[in-house]
């Protein structure tokens, strides 16, 4: 009997093991290899930037930047942009994700087309299309964004154009933020046509509540996914935000969701990941209310720390001509790497009623 109650035991620790491992891999599976140590200090890598590193759109906000190389060997630029008329706050309703191409990911940057616009009532994605962060995931292209609808409310394009104007105190502010969500559409080609989805990725839970938006994405060395979304802080009364991982087998998901949240101490914003091969581990980079550009690292994808460079840099820049910029905003932190080399740094500035995307070249990082 003894040996039974042995045996048993044995039997569901292996079992309730491996059922731990299938969920997180990444937790398990590289656990007994050397990992070299966080020594990216990232604040030494950032070059002075040339009028050459900046992309602007007459007539347009342009905000934030996502970057890849195509099949075709140039670098593609996704962003997000809108009509200048519709205020800055026009982004909620009037955001659409914009498509540019050049030689390298630097820069000059050529408008090419609209990839995805707001796709109208009954969808979930009805209004807007924000914030995207393209991948190439096992040989096809995922460009994830945000979007939200006025669920079964009635509306016109007059009053859209009338929440814009208004910004954050109009009542249709209420609606639109909470019925904010992540989702991706997926392509064979850089230049689409990008197929949609009835269903968003992931709804809020755990450590973020209200809404699901900014995501962010990267595979580790363990063949997962693990995307980063950002919503509200449960039991806050603060407006703070926190950033919550979530882990799936496949980029299209399901997405899991993990109780520990990636950052849970401050108010933060707009997370770009990626994983370091040579270091083993994953890096978040994210803008901070606090005034720097910040990382974060984890070695496993779901445990995050402050990394060892965590206050990167002051939201300023220096120029080439050795005078300094400073905008009102400096937001949207995406890295783009080849090979395990970080490239390039995008920025999105904002200067009184002009917002345009920043390409800070960076130095050898191996």
């Amino acid at each position: 009997m003894r040996s039974r109650i042995i045996l048993f035991i044995l039997t569901s620790f292996l079992w309730n093991l491996a059922l731990a491992q299938n969920l997180h891999p990444g937790s398990y599976s590289e656990a007994n290899q050397e990992r070299k140590p966080d020594d990216l200090l990232f604040s030494e890598l950032v070059k002075p930037v040339s009028p050459e590193n900046t992309f602007q759109t007459e007539s347009f906000f342009n905000w934030g930047a996502s970057i890849i190389k195509g099949e075709d060997g140039l670098y593609h630029l996704f962003y997000s942009r809108w009509k200048a008329e519709y205020e800055f706050t026009g982004w909620l309703v009037f955001s659409e994700v914009a498509h540019a191409v050049a030689e390298s990911p630097e820069g000059p940057w050529k408008y090419h087309s609209t990839a995805l616009k707001g796709r109208g009532k009954g969808h979930w994605d009805a209004i807007t299309a924000h914030n995207p962060k393209i991948k190439n995931f096992e040989g096809k292209y995922y460009l994830y964004y945000i979007s939200t609808n006025m669920g079964n409310m009635e509306y016109t394009e007059e009053e859209l154009l009338e929440t814009a104007l208004v910004g954050y105190s109009h009542p249709n502010w209420s609606i639109l933020r909470p019925n904010q969500r992540t989702g991706v559409a997926v392509s064979s080609s850089v230049y689409g046509p990008w197929e949609r989805f009835s269903g968003t990725l992931i709804e809020p839970s755990g450590p973020i509540t209200t809404l699901t938006v900014n995501p962010a994405i990267a595979q580790g060395a363990d063949s997962l996914y693990y995307l980063i979304v950002k919503g509200d802080k449960p039991k806050e009364e603060r407006f703070i935000r926190n950033q919550a991982i979530a882990i799936a087998k496949h980029p299209l998901g399901p997405f899991e969701m993990q109780e520990k949240p990636v950052i849970d101490y401050m108010d933060t914003e707009d997370m770009s990941i990626w994983y370091d091969s040579s270091r083993k581990r994953f890096y978040g980079i994210f803008h901070s209310t606090e005034g720097f550009i910040g990382l974060v690292t984890s070695t496993d994808g779901v445990n995050w720390e402050k990394a060892l460079d965590y206050k990167g840099i002051p939201k300023k820049l220096a120029l080439q001509d050795g005078t300094t910029l400073e905008p009102q905003r400096l937001e949207r932190p995406f890295i783009y790497h080849e090979d395990n080399e970080l490239m390039v740094l995008c920025l999105a500035a904002k200067v009184e009623n002009i917002s345009y995307t920043i390409f800070v070249p960076l130095r050898p990082n191996k």
